[in-house]
């Protein structure tokens, strides 16, 4: 084979190639590749690449094609010769709603048709570390460097995948690490994916302890226990002071009570204190006549004694009239002057 034949068999393949590489646009597109944005067959026959006007939208940009020539069109944008839109080395910024139009000749809109598409960075490879705490143990996928736009997290322990665990954290405990040590996760995006290498896991210490149980489960037990013997404590300090005031409360009414029974000679002797003691005897002050006011009588605290009624008149006393009472002098006095009779 000539030359001439291998130089041509290159750039025929070179340009299938290029073709092939060319896809349409699809809604999830991977950052930098090349599309083409095209319409249903049912406007493609309606319209007429080589008349009228044919428009592409994008926000404020818009790619023009009047009469099979291009117009002004926005950056990395050409119109194909049927029409279609191709987009080169797409970005993220190039995500959202792209609308055609078609018009003929006299301006009219005959057709129409919107195209969404949404672009994503590539995925990028995360790394795993791992950081152990008594016994257990705690994974992080990191994922900083991501795009954090319809990210998801996949874990994997061994072969299969972790079912329900798509944050970036995973605990696990030592049971669990007992059966594998094999981790890694995997991230990915609508339009990408990446998986990290696969970490061993490996805790040399020791999970804390306590009277050979563990040592947080021995904390609550003893927290807990502790607790309920302080409440039996108030519980029994309460009923102590309620049953010390029902006693002393007892012994004021059982003393009240005896009190009120007794006579005022035994009042002296039955007097007790508050404490069941027999009261001290109440001295008695020595009589002095000189200073004090003798005792009066029996007759005395009675009352004065009526005095004798006086005779019947007689004509011999009318010329002498009795004499005239003499007032009623202090009952300390009167008890010391004898008994006179009223003349």
């Amino acid at each position: 084979m000539s030359t001439k034949h291998i130089l041509a068999v290159l750039f025929f393949c070179g340009f299938a190639l290029l073709t092939v590489s060319v896809q349409t646009c699809d809604k999830k597109l991977l950052k930098g590749v090349s599309c083409i944005m095209k319409f249903p067959d049912n406007i493609k026959a309606i319209i007429k690449p080589n008349e009228g006007e044919l428009k592409w939208t994008f926000n404020s940009l818009v790619a023009q094609r009047k009469k099979g020539k291009n117009g002004k069109t926005f950056p990395d944008a050409t119109i194909e010769s049927d029409g279609s839109l191709k987009l080169q080395n797409v970005k993220v910024s190039n995500t959202g709603t792209y609308k055609f139009e078609a018009y003929d000749n006299e301006d009219k809109v005959v057709a129409n048709h919107n195209v969404e598409i949404a672009v994503y960075e590539k995925a990028l490879k995360p790394n795993v570390t791992h950081k152990c705490m008594n016994g257990n143990f705690t994974l992080t996928c990191d994922t900083k460097k991501n795009d954090q736009r319809d990210l998801t997290i996949t874990w994997y322990n061994g072969p299969g995948d972790i079912k329900g665990e798509n944050k970036a954290v995973l605990f696990q405990t030592s049971q669990q690490l007992q059966k594998n040590t094999e981790y890694s996760c995997r991230v990915g995006n609508p339009a990408s994916d990446a998986r990290s290498d696969v970490l061993k896991v490996s805790c040399a210490d020791k999970p804390w302890t306590l009277f050979g149980f563990d040592f947080w489960i021995m904390v609550g037990i003893l927290s807990g226990g502790g607790a309920l013997l302080l409440l039996l404590i108030c519980v029994l300090v309460i009923c102590a002071f309620r049953s010390c005031e029902q006693r002393e409360k007892e012994k004021d009414e059982e003393e009240l009570r005896l009190r009120s029974f007794d006579t005022p000679t035994n009042q002296q002797r039955a007097k007790v204190t508050a404490r069941g003691q027999p009261a001290p005897p109440i001295p008695q002050e020595d009589y002095d006549p000189a200073t004090q006011t003798p005792p009066q009588t029996q007759s005395q605290t009675k009352g004065p004694v009526r005095a004798r009624p006086p005779p019947p008149p007689n004509d011999e006393d009318e010329e002498n009239p009795p004499p005239l009472p003499r007032p009623r002098k202090k009952r300390e006095k009167r008890a010391e002057e004898p008994y006179r009779p009223m003349e």
